[in-house]
């Protein structure tokens, strides 16, 4: 127990209340791009996990992975962001860590 008048001062939270990683920032999941995974199963895969994608975006999103090495295709709370990310690897997708 501390004696009376020790305790350390609360010190206030930086950053927006619903920010992502807690740090202020949003938490970003990456799709990165590989030689097993065709462009239809990763269009397929976005729509059926990421909330507003659907075929077509997906298949915009697949190719700029190709492209690109990689593309952004979901930012938010770090805790949603984790279950996509896992639900887009378990799928058999190549991911970035979580950014």
């Amino acid at each position: 127990m501390r004696p009376v008048g020790t305790a350390t001062p609360v010190k206030p939270r930086t950053g927006r209340p619903d920010s992502g990683s807690g740090h202020g920032d949003p938490c970003h999941v990456i799709v990165m791009n590989d030689d097993h995974n065709t462009f239809e199963h990763v269009a397929a895969t976005l729509a059926r996990y990421i909330p507003g994608v659907d075929r077509a975006r997906g298949m915009d999103l697949a190719n700029k992975i190709h492209n690109s090495g990689q593309a952004r295709v979901w930012s938010g709370q770090r805790e949603q962001a984790e279950l996509y990310w896992e639900q887009l690897k378990g799928a058999g997708l190549t991911m970035a860590p979580l950014a």
